[in-house]
């Protein structure tokens, strides 16, 4: 029968009564993105309902289904996961640090170490018995910003291990169960295929890819469990064996209504969330026009785009649709050897009205001030 587990982290409490009393920049961000909302779990978001469509397939039947902390160590994040020191998740430019020993998760996988550490399960393992779970929520990564990403998503992952006495899991097993996935989401005729990919904690490891409108996107990541993962986890890899999935369910939404922009999901406007139905094609409200405006600036070399991403976040929120890059360019002659000049447009447009060039220009204004306030730049 499922369990469902919910793990209390006394850790994350008390890293979240901490965080409440900080007030730097960074610190009001955090609390902002881990106050946001939970689309997996609120009943009306497509988000859940691809949840509950997975959930549904018979081979999940007896899966567990396990909650665990949002704030999570680092080491248990990426060490016992075969990430090598100098993987780009590892960098502050990527990830959100709470201190040097906490992060925001980055990936719903570390449900590998909250429940394959529970005592109930170390005994189930120690009886040989086979194990199945699966776990969804946020997540949080840096990113730039458009219409296709946000820092703040959500993620499904699944692990099943058994004793290589009673099964060896490969490739095939695991393709077996990425089809029912695909088809519980778009259909028992949709097209798909498989390619070789790469991931620190299964090995071999693929990619799924559906086509969709003449053109193939990936949507599923997995691949067979990493023997020295599941060492790493107290689970004896000449005993056991096993498969994992995980993957991003904003994209499988997307695809599934062809979302024209990410922001949709979490819209509260009543003429947007009545289209937001799974394999119903999301049809325009009316399109508001864009506010677009430039800024460049010179600054440090040691510069973080998606540093910089975030603080524009923090001002312009939901009304920012997009950021992009016009120019980059060095001239140590004119600016010093260690800056760099940068030139960024922004477009600033609602999902649900017409903004006024008097709401946005405030808001341009404290991006300018907050650029030269904390990048240190000198903005032209």
């Amino acid at each position: 029968m499922r369990q469902e587990i919910i793990v209390e982290s006394k850790e994350e409490k008390e890293l979240l009564s901490g965080l409440e009393k900080r007030t730097d920049p960074e610190s009001e961000r955090l609390k902002r993105f881990l106050k946001m909302p939970d689309l997996s779990r609120k009943e009306e978001s497509p988000i859940h309902e691809l949840v509950k469509r997975i959930l549904a397939i018979p081979d999940f039947q007896d899966f567990d289904v396990i909650k665990d902390p949002e704030i999570v160590p680092v080491k248990e994040s990426f060490d016992l996961f075969n990430f090598p020191a100098d993987h780009p998740a590892r960098s502050h430019s990527d990830t959100y640090y709470l201190n040097d020993n906490y992060i925001l998760r980055t990936h719903t996988t570390i449900m590998w170490y909250y429940y394959l550490t529970l005592p109930e399960i170390r005994g189930r393992v120690k009886k040989g018995e086979t194990l199945g779970l699966l776990s969804y929520g946020k997540v949080y990564r840096k990113d730039e910003i458009d219409r296709n990403h946000m820092n703040v998503f959500h993620q499904m992952d699944g692990l099943y291990i058994c004793k290589r006495s009673e099964q060896e899991l490969g490739v095939k097993e695991l393709q077996d169960i990425l089809i029912k996935i695909a088809q519980s989401i778009f259909g028992s005729n949709i097209k798909y295929r498989f390619n070789k990919d790469t991931f620190p904690y299964t090995d071999p490891s693929l990619e799924m890819e559906i086509e969709i409108d003449g053109r193939w996107v990936e949507v599923l990541g997995s691949g067979v469990a990493h023997s020295s993962v599941l060492d790493n986890l107290g689970v004896d890899s000449k005993i056991y064996n096993g498969w994992a999935f995980g993957f991003g369910l904003e994209r499988l939404a997307i695809l599934s209504m062809n979302l024209p922009d990410i922001r949709l999901l979490w819209s509260e406007d009543d003429r947007v969330k009545r289209q937001l139905k799974l394999g119903t094609h999301f049809k325009e409200v009316s399109k508001f026009p864009p506010i677009t405006r430039d800024i460049s600036f010179v600054v440090k070399n040691d510069f973080a785009p998606n540093d910089y991403f975030d603080l524009i976040r923090d001002l312009g929120g939901n009304l920012v649709e997009e950021v992009s890059l016009l120019d980059k360019y060095e001239n140590a002659e004119k600016f010093g050897g260690d800056k760099i000049s940068y030139t960024y447009r922004i477009i600033y447009r609602s999902n649900e009205r017409t903004l006024t060039i008097d709401e946005i220009e405030p808001v341009q204004d404290k991006v300018i001030e907050e650029t030269k306030k904390q990048f240190d730049a000198d903005v032209r």
